[in-house]
């Protein structure tokens, strides 16, 4: 669906026939004054950079509580049978679950957690609900890579949200080391929107979430972004909580080592930034990918 179609604005095209391009964002970075948890000059580093990573803000026990709930559902076939159940492209290993706020227990109760939800409030500049959540299993030895992207363009593109307000937050589970596979970002990136070749097909989720090739950005601005900025690895011990732009680019390698890599992952959307039709892509995707119930948490 186009700005053509429904008469919207569309202030971030992509995905509508033409090529690609790299544009200046329209929003802030950070909104409203920034009060809250985070020191100023922490909150200037997420401005320039587009991320912060934030060592220890979980104990690790609170880290092994959540690894022991998901290895409690990774183990369950009726789990992976779900459709909030993603697995790897080339086998029936779990890769991702959405919708993990939605349960009980201990994955439920993180996504809530002031210590997060105060940081999303302050960079947001609003109150926050939560747009989507997952848990990520990167295995040893076969966790597969996840390609250069933007979630806002996908989240744009495919599920209507309007403007760049909306944070990421991945609470790290494993030690991320720089040798398997951790969350790389083009630091900086956030600060250009790159639109995307091609059209989005039907029910492209079905496809994507395991193996994304609509909605990736081409070469040219891959290099471009980089020229303009720094690749970035966002490491950390167990306990360790990233918080990243929404419009950063970012992905990980493959990981080859004996270590996993896992997190669970919330996005915080301000609740002035509700999600409206989908800008490009023929209907919205299901609520355990892009909720629609925006009350504030």
């Amino acid at each position: 669906m186009s700005a053509a179609t429904d008469e919207r604005i569309d202030a971030y095209p992509s995905r509508l026939g033409g090529p690609a391009t790299i544009t200046e964002r329209h929003d802030p970075v950070v909104h409203g004054s920034g009060d809250g948890p985070l020191d100023a000059d922490v909150v200037q580093s997420y401005a320039d950079d587009g991320f912060i990573v934030l060592e220890g803000l979980l104990a690790p026990s609170e880290a092994a509580e959540l690894n022991a709930e998901i290895d409690r559902l990774a183990a369950d076939p009726a789990v992976r049978g779900r459709p909030e159940a993603i697995v790897e492209p080339d086998s029936d290993t779990l890769r991702s679950l959405f919708a993990v706020h939605d349960l009980e227990g201990p994955l439920g109760a993180i996504a809530r957690d002031p210590r997060l939800v105060g940081v999303a409030r302050q960079l947001l500049g609003s109150d926050v609900y939560v747009h989507q959540s997952r848990v990520n299993l990167k295995p040893a030895f076969r966790g597969k890579d996840f390609y250069w992207h933007s979630d806002f363009e996908t989240w744009h593109t495919e599920d209507g949200m309007p403007s760049m307000r909306a944070v990421s937050c991945s609470v790290l589970l494993t030690d991320n080391t720089s040798w398997n596979g951790p969350l790389l970002t083009i630091a900086g990136s956030h600060r250009w929107y790159v639109s995307c070749e091609g059209e989005t097909p039907a029910n492209h989720h079905e496809q994507s979430l395991r193996r994304q090739e609509v909605g990736t950005p081409d070469d040219a601005s891959l290099a471009e972004l980089y020229r303009r900025g720094r690749i970035a690895q966002c490491l950390g011990p167990a306990g360790t909580v990233v918080f990243f732009e929404c419009n950063i680019m970012h992905g990980s390698n493959s990981n080859i080592t004996p270590l996993p890599r896992r997190n669970v992952f919330q996005v915080y959307n301000s609740v002035e930034n509700a999600l409206e039709q989908p800008f490009a892509a023929p209907a919205p995707r299901p609520h355990y990918i892009a909720n629609r119930r925006f009350d504030p948490i």
